[in-house]
């Protein structure tokens, strides 16, 4: 169970260093062009950025947002040696969630499925937590 629960971590880190890779090329990319001012990155002011630019680094932020509750989830589980196979299937059910969700995000932005995906997510997140307390209780 302990190496099921790194990989679905690792592959969480993974995807939000891979979204952090697409942010730098679109930024970059955008600046380039001349769509964005190099000096805009001093402040972090993007607002004139392209929509493309601006929804990737929204995406990286939100990597930092409901996934902190999985890192802990699974921290939690490892430390207290607490993990079966319904919490390790619901953690890569959530990494499943955040693939996705950065999918749609960073392609098509289709805010219903977007939306849903990220619904998904929060319940997966709140059974592994509902399955640690109920171990404990």
């Amino acid at each position: 169970m302990t190496s099921q629960l790194i990989l679905a971590l690792f592959s969480q880190v993974l995807l939000t260093l891979i979204v952090m890779v697409i942010m730098g090329r679109r930024r970059f990319g955008a600046a380039k062009k001349k769509q964005i001012q190099m000096r805009q990155f001093a402040t972090m002011e993007l607002g004139s950025a392209p929509e493309s630019v601006q929804v990737a680094g929204r995406n990286f932020i939100n990597q930092f947002e409901i996934p902190v509750l999985f890192y802990v989830a699974v921290l939690c589980a490892l430390a207290t040696n607490n993990s079966g196979y319904a919490f390790v299937a619901l953690a890569w059910l959530f990494v499943l969630t955040r693939v996705i969700h950065s999918v749609i995000h960073l392609s098509t932005n289709h805010l219903r499925s977007r939306y849903f995906t990220f619904l998904a997510g929060c319940v997966v997140v709140l059974a592994m937590w509902l399955t640690l307390v109920w171990r404990f209780i």
